[in-house]
């Protein structure tokens, strides 16, 4: 694993990472849920290490510490495991923001990279870059619970589009003061069995609320339009 990943932690990566991580402005505290005692996951030890990687490129603050703040929780050691209750979170490696309204479920590797240092830059600048016709849609007429499931793959090109969609909206939910989305980024082959559920034949597969609607990249107005619809225990009002 380790040397298959090797080109993960090259000189050519970190400039890279640097370069889009500079537009940070405030701390981000970042999640990373594995066990460490559990031969079975393949990609914790390598979801840890490319997280505390990112770190290191991230800007620093006035302390020198990293504005990206990493935080290992390990279902090995007992005072962890309340973190994986509180988080909601089974899977491993799960790497989650925000009490796991935003989260991987799978190692964020291969081109969800791009969609997870997006993400970090805009949670860090308080900027969900929707539209503000989003925004407003999610602030007043978005009051049910909703999860948005995005099934992915590492080598899938426009897949990181659609995670970095339903990630700030569950980001939109939180700053409305709600946090009622829960924005879950699914790596297909990590997690067949998901995929199967959902009959996956092409990614990105979207599913609100545990019905498929989207296979691709929707537009934002029409995943939006779908999310109200589908949120559950409140009326979507017009």
């Amino acid at each position: 694993m380790e040397e298959e990943y090797a080109e993960l932690f090259s000189d050519e990566v970190r400039s890279a990472l640097q370069d889009a991580l500079k537009d940070m402005k405030n701390n981000v505290d970042v999640y990373v849920f594995i066990d460490s005692a559990d031969e079975n996951c393949q990609y914790c030890a390598v979801t840890k290490k490319f997280m505390e990687f990112i770190a290191s490129a991230a800007p620093k603050d006035s302390n020198g510490d990293s504005l990206l703040k990493i935080h290992v929780i390990d279902r090995s050691n007992e005072e962890d495991k309340k973190l994986f209750k509180e988080f909601k979170v089974e899977r491993i490696p799960t790497v989650a923001f925000y009490k796991g309204y935003i989260r991987w479920t799978g190692a964020p590797l291969g081109e969800e990279i791009r969609a997870l240092v997006e993400t970090i830059v805009r949670l860090s600048q308080g900027e969900s870059g929707l539209s503000t016709e989003t925004i407003e849609a999610i602030r007043n007429k978005l009051n049910g619970e909703v999860k948005i499931e995005t099934v992915v793959t590492p080598s899938c090109p426009y897949c990181p589009y659609a995670a970095l969609m339903a990630h700030m909206v569950a980001f939109e939910a939180c700053k409305a003061g709600k946090c009622n989305v829960l924005s879950d980024v699914i790596e297909a082959y990590e997690n067949q069995d998901i995929a199967e559920k959902y009959q996956v034949m092409s990614v990105p597969t979207i599913a609100i609320n545990g019905s498929v609607e989207f296979i691709g990249v929707p537009y934002e107005e029409n995943f939006i339009n779908s999310i109200l619809e589908k949120q559950k225990g409140e009326e979507s009002k017009e």
